[in-house]
């Protein structure tokens, strides 16, 4: 069977913004038919901002070809204005502002963040779909992972994650979900590319974690579901490698333990999505996701492009 590119790329963006919309709903919903039952009602799935920088970062990618840092830093401000209500956290407005009041370059805004230390939130992970596709075929990608991430995230935790994320996403785009997947060979392929020892124990970890059948809410606990990178990241990819062949349950076991549920459904939905191709996203689910349409052609322009 061929792989469908174009489907793959739809299925990683739309699954990345359904995971994130629907794990919005999870912080109200939390028992998992209580959910499933507010989803079937809701005639729009609302997304955070975990989809309106993704949309950002897309539209730079296919504008300039490459990552700009400046004029990504500036197209992440145009949305943000645009939409300061999607759930932002504190360090993106910091750092607009910063830019804005002292003409500064994002980075260096970023880099005073957390008393300099720069964050090692997993902001930079969330949004990174777009640029996991664009660059799924070049040896480049961790740095461009990096260039990305580091316009609001210069923590080597948070550039760890995005780029792992990314690395995630890319290696979804060549597999066919209909031979054999070794979650096993998955963990250790993203092991070694990270670069921290954060993450590369932590993923080295999650074979142990799916071999041993525990609870997902054990499996949490022991990888983490905050806020940190490494803290949520890993756990969001323990969901998919849990539940590669099932959009629904991988969502679902993204957000259902507590946590930063939005933003571990967001990573979550981009991984399956990619592995799995827009065919197996639920129709409705599709649907109802607001501004639908305009991820969808991001996501075909992403692959005429492609790198």
């Amino acid at each position: 069977m061929t792989i469908d590119i174009h489907s793959k790329f739809q299925g990683a963006m739309l699954g990345s913004a359904l995971g994130d919309a629907i794990g919005e709903l999870a912080f109200r919903f939390t028992e998992r038919d209580q959910l499933l039952a507010e989803v079937e009602v809701s005639e729009k799935l609302i997304y955070t901002d975990d989809t309106a920088m993704a949309i950002a970062l897309a539209e730079s990618l296919v504008e300039e070809g490459d990552v700009d840092e400046q004029q990504l830093g500036d197209t992440f401000y145009q949305h943000y204005l645009k939409e300061p209500w999607r759930g932002y956290g504190a360090g993106p407005p910091q750092i607009f502002d910063m830019v804005e009041e002292e003409d500064i370059s994002y980075v260096e805004a970023a880099r005073r963040l957390y008393d300099g230390k720069g964050s090692m939130g997993n902001g930079a992970a969330m949004r990174i779909t777009p640029l996991g596709l664009y660059y799924y075929n070049s040896d480049q990608l961790y740095e461009k992972a990096k260039a990305s991430a580091q316009i609001t995230h210069t923590h080597p935790i948070g550039i760890d994650g995005a780029a792992v994320q990314a690395k995630a996403i890319a290696i979804t785009v060549g597999l066919n979900y209909q031979r054999p997947f070794s979650p096993r060979t998955f963990a250790e392929s993203l092991a070694a590319f990270g670069r921290t020892t954060e993450f590369k124990d932590k993923l080295a970890f999650i074979p142990e974690l799916i071999a041993s059948d525990i609870s997902a809410d054990e499996a949490a606990a022991r990888l983490g579901r905050g806020v940190a990178a490494h803290e949520s990241m890993p756990f969001a990819l323990y969901s998919f490698l849990r539940y590669p062949h099932t959009f629904v349950e991988t969502i679902l076991c993204a957000i259902l333990t507590g946590g930063d549920r939005d933003t571990m459904g967001a990573m979550a939905g981009a991984v399956c999505g990619g592995y799995l191709g827009i065919e197996a996203i639920p129709v409705e689910w599709r649907r109802k996701l607001e501004n639908n349409q305009h991820i969808e052609t991001l996501a075909r322009e992403l692959a005429a492009r492609a790198i």
